[in-house]
């Protein structure tokens, strides 16, 4: 059998790999447009920090190692244009000219996503970039140094954006923040999300809510950002808007889309073609609080829908649960997570959610170094479940975000987990853990 992968990072390895794991006979093919494969995108921020560091300490396995080692066949700078799901091919153009067809029995589709940039006058600017691919680290890296940049601006202030800021300010450069929204983090509880704001602008971030960029222009010394009322002046501007799935051949080639174009995918990864799969950024996803389709980008659905591609590909009958949208980033000093539903997704859903926002101790109140935790947590009022969680601490943020995730897993009512037998040391927490503590709090509103 011919197992065909098209994208040679998280999701497409993870499945080459597990395929050829669980049938050495297998024929598995990877086409991958650029020329790097299996790379950590979510350390770009923190490597750009870093001059002496190349962007290359990211690759995680070089593509000859899968070649040697696992024998895949991994054909890098081929660029995929179109699925012939009938004829079960795939055609595209190597980065030297040639065309190339490729014929399979079963396809994976792992394009991921791909930045969104604006339709306007100058975002084709030379340094105008985004950073979504290994390639985009690269290039900003490299423009840096090249263009001895002190000023930029980030257009955008979600998670890659924030991530940018740090790593920016990190170098020395000044930074400023600009999108349309005027609310600095609009799925955040005020409390917490003013105390990110307030981290930011701490670090010497100039934060401009409220303001769209209508164009970008070159400038004498670099380029300008201009907005109605607003113009900032850069030496280089981020692009950091989100992404997009990248699955326009998909489209083209019939499958069926979900959620912001995302290919649709069944429990098993299976697309509307019975011989076609899709995994990570470029497909959607179920929720776990709500049991409907979402599409949330992130790294570790994307590895484990690979292992589940390779699985059902070979024959071993595998089913994912979905996600419950967990994350967490890092900005300056402070620690950000998430997981499960937001105040409006949970009305949005049909939920009538009750919710509440506290404040605790990252350690035992005596013991030296405790530090602020904000805590939101939400409820729905006609099942007792939680629905979802948000953080922001300087410490104890990161792991502790996970048994809130697991909750939600469980569809564990906001009672039951208030009783959860959480871990107690003084170093690590007060005896109240912070999520037991807006737990208690939020069943007198339930």
């Amino acid at each position: 059998m011919k197992f065909l992968v098209i994208g040679a990072d998280a999701a497409g390895m993870s499945a080459a790999s597990r395929a050829k794991r669980n049938n050495k006979n297998l024929d598995v093919t990877v086409l991958e447009k650029t020329r790097d494969v299996s790379y950590s995108a979510c350390g770009m921020p923190y490597n750009i920090a870093v001059p002496e560091k190349a962007i290359e300490d990211l690759v995680v396995r070089q593509a000859q190692v899968f070649r040697e080692k696992q024998g895949i066949n991994l054909l890098t700078g081929h660029q995929v244009d179109s699925i012939d799901p009938q004829a079960k091919t795939v055609a595209g153009i190597i980065d030297t000219g040639e065309k190339f067809e490729v014929p399979y029995d079963k396809l994976l589709i792992a394009t991921g996503g791909s930045p969104i940039v604006p339709d306007l006058p100058g975002f084709d600017l030379p340094g105008v970039l985004a950073l979504k691919n290994l390639d985009h680290g690269r290039k900003i890296k490299a423009y840096i140094d090249d263009h001895q940049v002190k000023k930029a601006v980030i257009i955008g202030m979600g998670y890659i954006g924030l991530e940018m800021c740090e790593s920016l300010r990190a170098r020395s450069i000044d930074v400023a923040m600009v999108k349309p929204n005027l609310n600095f983090i609009p799925w955040m509880a005020d409390e917490l999300s003013g105390t990110v704001k307030e981290e930011v602008e701490a670090n010497g971030v100039k934060l401009y809510m409220g303001h769209s960029v209508q164009k970008i222009e070159a400038a004498t010394d670099g380029l300008s950002v201009i907005c109605q009322d607003l113009t900032l002046d850069a030496d280089m501007v981020i692009v950091a808007i989100g992404i997009t799935p990248s699955s326009e051949f998909a489209l083209q080639a019939g499958l069926e889309t979900s959620i912001k174009k995302a290919i649709a995918v069944d429990r098993t990864l299976k697309t509307s073609d019975d011989n076609i799969y899709a995994a990570g950024d470029c497909a959607d996803a179920y929720h776990v609080v709500t049991g409907k389709k979402t599409w949330v980008p992130l790294a570790l659905r994307a590895n484990r829908a690979g292992w589940a591609v390779a699985d059902n590909v070979c024959g071993r009958h595998m089913e994912l649960e979905g996600i419950a949208d967990t994350a967490v980033f890092k900005v300056f000093d402070l620690e950000v997570a998430r997981t499960g539903l937001t105040l409006k997704e949970a009305k949005q859903s049909g939920f009538d959610p009750a919710d509440v926002v506290i404040k605790s101790r990252s350690r035992a109140h005596a013991h030296p170094g405790s530090t602020t935790i904000h805590v939101h947590l939400i409820g729905d009022k006609k099942t007792g479940c939680l629905l979802g969680a948000q953080m922001v601490g300087k410490e104890g943020v990161a792991h502790r975000i996970n048994a809130a995730a697991v909750a939600l897993h469980n569809q564990m009512t906001v009672e039951r987990f208030s009783q959860a037998d959480l871990a107690y040391a003084p170093p690590f927490g007060p005896v109240w853990d912070p999520l037991l503590t807006a737990a208690n709090q939020l069943l007198k509103k339930m």
